[in-house]
């Protein structure tokens, strides 16, 4: 996870880009012949993805765009100590 490209998907992507993109990344995770290494990327990417359209979701919510990426950082490494 890494907000400033949390921060840069938010400000240019739609939430409508975000999920088509997601939706590939996704069915690339199940092609055969992918390779560990390869799935770590695609999931670092996946990560990414999924905060901003979370930060989206939270500033449609009426809560600052900092703050929004905020408690997404949060959330994340809260569930990492777990």
């Amino acid at each position: 996870m890494k907000l400033p490209i949390i921060r840069q998907l938010y400000q240019t992507s739609s939430p409508e880009k975000l999920s088509a993109t997601l939706d590939v990344l996704e069915s690339v995770t199940e092609a055969r012949g992918i390779k560990e290494e390869e799935l770590d990327i695609i999931g670092e990417l996946i990560t990414n993805i999924c905060g901003a359209l979370e930060v989206h979701q939270l500033v449609n919510e009426g809560m600052k765009e900092s703050e929004a990426l905020n408690m997404f950082a949060k959330k994340v490494l809260g569930s990492i100590d777990k």
